[in-house]
């Protein structure tokens, strides 16, 4: 450290402070790793990359295979550090020729180990020196077994990781460019929501504005819900065929549509529609598209709230209008991973247990060890708060992966936290439902809901060159230039409005647009004027 100091001072010392930039060369990036005591990190690599090139993400990458596209000129690095004698994390950064002073983080999803290189291009398009940590492993989102028995890894994957990356990012940056940054953010989804708010947790200084979307926060009750929920449609005479859940959905998109106000193929309004499942039920023997009782019971399951012991909340319920992605952790019964190689390698009770043996004793278990001290439930957040730091949340209402209602229970956990004490949430903390819109991203074909918003995760679902939202570059449409014009100029997002396409394609016409509105509040439409259009809607209180 002392070593680092110096190079400081000497910097300071030039009114040019050229003798302080890092070239983009391995060996540049090396001589000032250790001239600034980072003695356990290395440089992997470093390379130029000419406007409009690709960077080629690495075949070992197996969690984000995509490279992005039609980038700046930039120089991309990647840097291994050692976090402990078992374990070390590397992470990949993007440093743009035409910076904008600011530094942005990206998140991973899943159990994923992996630089995720696609949305980092996504934030050097936008001219940040932008960031992603392989969070100290290498794996796809839904192979956990790199946990084993792996204490030091899970920490990694847990915090440590992220913030270590962040913190020797930040040097980096401010020594490649010669120049002090002036804002830092963070952009996330599912875990990468997560990650967001475990930083906004442990480490409220590390960003100035936070992007958390459909976040897997609660580690230790979503995974254990993902097991639970694989139990529920196993082989059985009550077991729901897989080619029925289209059958339910058209259904439920039949009942929760008018709940809103308009019938236009959206549930906006799935907690206030009053289900008649018995509509589904089979009139006569034989009779095919329909549920038996045994099946309904079944249906009751899912959209139930999971309660256990003493009737214990566990964790919220699948909303009505989620059915397009049941067949991901409903199925048919043999389990997701992210349950059930949580409980295998997270916890630690080997591959030799199954599904077939959760009970309660699995959430103690869970809620006991929270491996890798991941779980986001410090709902204190009061000192991101009072060095003025920006939260914006958002869960998508057609989620069949995350409860979508499991981000209103954390915002009402920090709402009971800070509250009390003359605390306005919306001063700093605002969260948004987005009616239709599936996991982190997407909307079923039949519903084609307004979804993209330039959220994490969504450029590159689109186009491996896309940032931003095409023909609506502004805060209104862009959450991440909502968030900067919070931070930056204290200008509060009312509303967001989300974007979806002509056969959801960018090189199609615009489809629809309407607003998102933070809660309490949701859009209604004023009844005049075609739906379709943003300007004819309007963000009322539910109470």
């Amino acid at each position: 450290m002392g070593s680092y100091i110096l190079y400081l001072a000497l910097c300071s010392l030039f009114v040019v402070q050229a003798f302080c930039k890092i070239s983009c060369t391995e060996s540049a990036f090396s001589k000032y790793l250790s001239s600034s005591g980072n003695h356990n990190a290395r440089v992997l690599t470093a390379s130029h990359i000419a406007e409009g090139d690709t960077f080629h993400v690495p075949a070992g990458d197996i969690a984000y295979p995509q490279s992005p596209t039609d980038l700046p000129e930039l120089c991309a690095v990647q840097i291994n550090v050692t976090s402990s004698p078992e374990s070390a994390y590397s992470f990949g950064l993007f440093l743009p020729v035409d910076w904008n002073d600011r530094f942005l983080a990206v998140g991973n999803g899943g159990f994923a180990g992996g630089v995720n290189w696609a949305d980092v291009g996504v934030g050097a398009r936008y001219g940040f020196a932008s960031m992603s940590t392989d969070t100290g492993h290498n794996s796809t989102s839904s192979d956990g077994r790199w946990a084993y028995q792996a204490p030091e890894k899970l920490t990694d994957w847990g915090h440590r990781a992220m913030h270590g990356s962040v913190v020797l990012s930040k040097q980096i940056i401010e020594a490649y460019y010669g120049s002090a940054l002036k804002y830092n953010y963070y952009s996330g989804c599912s875990t990468g929501g997560r990650q967001g708010l475990r930083a906004v947790e442990m480490y409220p200084g590390d960003f100035d504005g936070v992007i958390a979307g459909s976040a897997a926060w609660w580690t230790t009750h979503l995974q254990t819900w993902t097991t639970k929920a694989g139990t529920y449609n196993v082989p059985s005479p009550a077991q729901i065929p897989l080619g029925l859940f289209q059958v339910i959905e058209d259904e439920i998109l039949r009942q929760c549509d008018p709940q809103d106000g308009l019938v236009d193929g959206i549930i906006s309004a799935p907690q206030q529609c009053r289900l008649n499942l018995e509509a589904l039920l089979c009139r006569k023997p034989g009779q095919e598209g329909c549920l038996s009782s045994e099946q309904l019971g079944t249906l009751r399951l899912i959209y139930s709230d999971y309660v256990d012991v003493n009737q214990t909340f566990v964790f919220p319920a699948l909303l009505p209008g989620t059915e397009s992605q049941w067949e991901v952790v409903i199925g048919n019964g043999t389990g997701n991973p992210l349950g059930v190689d949580y409980v295998r390698y997270f916890l630690g009770l080997g591959e030799d247990w199954t599904q077939e043996q959760f009970d309660y004793s699995i959430v103690q278990l869970a809620d006991r060890l929270d491996p890798g001290n991941a779980t986001a439930d410090d709902f204190d957040i009061s000192p991101f708060q009072k060095k003025g730091g920006k939260l914006l949340t958002y869960h998508g209402m057609a989620d069949g992966f995350i409860p979508t209602d499991s981000s209103l229970y954390y915002y009402n956990q920090v709402s009971s936290a800070l509250v009390p004490r003359g605390i306005d949430l919306d001063d700093f903390f605002r969260f948004f439902y987005v009616p239709g819109m599936q996991h982190c991203s997407g909307t079923p074909t039949n519903v084609n809901a307004p979804w993209y918003f330039a959220g994490p995760n969504q450029s590159p679902t689109l186009s491996s060159s896309l940032h931003g939202v095409p023909g609506f570059t502004d805060p209104k449409h862009d959450i991440l230039l909502a968030l900067m014009a919070w931070v930056e100029e204290d200008a509060a997002p009312e509303n967001l409005i989300a974007t979806t396409w002509k056969n959801d394609t960018i090189q199609d016409t615009v489809h629809r647009q309407r607003p998102l509105c933070f809660y309490p509040k949701r859009a209604v439409y004023t009844g005049t004027g075609d739906s379709n259009e943003a300007q004819n809607w309007e963000c009322q209180s539910l109470y």
